[in-house]
């Protein structure tokens, strides 16, 4: 054979070759793009960003389509991961849902209050941000599942300032003296190495009979993530827990 025609026939032969490659890189990013869709599909359906607007899996989705380079699809798959990090609302959440499964239905729509949690090692009377945003966000959840709910930090009228216009006080010379609540929702807290064990309850506020419980562990990111506004020049002065 002669040198052209050995040279048109290596030439074919890698042009072949070629296309066979470019096709397995081609369906190797498709795969790569398949899984990050999957997965941040996924990531939206368990998550809720607080404070961000909802968008629909299928316009999030349509944005993965033009994306042609693997390291993109990577690097975007990074930046929603970000957002899968649960924050203290998702562990009291699973406390709530224990606690209300093992709670007698008559009980559910009698009033309820909730009380700022305490360490488990201290007198009962030292409130931190922790203890204090875990009622906030017992009270969220027992409106969510329908239970009547007082907050009792509401004044009678709203105290208007330089400062802002305000409606709550701690001051309980300043707060009404009788609730109609019959039942409390409070708990202790106890420091542990991998994090913060919560132990709630539901009391009667005459018999003091517990009507239900749960205990969990929030790990010590999610309860390092609350920071004080208690700071100067940007320094934070205490911790959250």
């Amino acid at each position: 054979m002669n040198t052209p025609a050995i040279s048109g026939l290596l030439s074919l032969t890698l042009a072949v070759a070629g296309c066979a490659s470019m096709n397995q890189w081609t369906a190797h990013e498709d795969e790569v793009k398949r899984q990050a869709i999957e997965e941040y599909e996924s990531a939206h359906q368990q998550v809720k960003v607080i404070g961000a607007p909802e968008q629909s899996v299928a316009g999030n989705t349509a944005q993965y389509q033009g994306l042609n380079n693997p390291l993109k699809v990577h690097s975007s798959r990074q930046s929603y991961a970000k957002h899968s990090v649960k924050n203290i609302n998702h562990y009291v959440r699973g406390l709530m849902q224990d606690m209300m499964s093992n709670i007698d239905a008559s009980a559910q729509n009698q009033v309820m209050a909730v009380s700022s949690f305490v360490y488990l090692d201290t007198d009962y009377q030292q409130g931190t941000l922790l203890g204090n945003q875990l009622a906030e966000s017992f009270m969220h959840e027992l409106h969510e599942f329908g239970v009547p709910v007082v907050d009792y930090k509401t004044t009678d009228y709203i105290r208007v300032t330089p400062e802002g216009d305000f409606a709550y006080s701690r001051d309980f010379l300043e707060l009404q003296q009788d609730h109609p609540m019959r039942l409390v929702l409070a708990g202790t807290l106890v420091k542990h190495q991998g994090g913060v064990l919560v132990n709630a309850r539901i009391v009667s506020v005459n018999s003091k009979m517990v009507i239900a419980s749960s205990q969990g562990l929030i790990p010590n990111d999610v309860v390092n993530a609350l920071l004080s506004n208690a700071s100067y020049n940007g320094v934070e002065l205490s911790q959250a827990n």
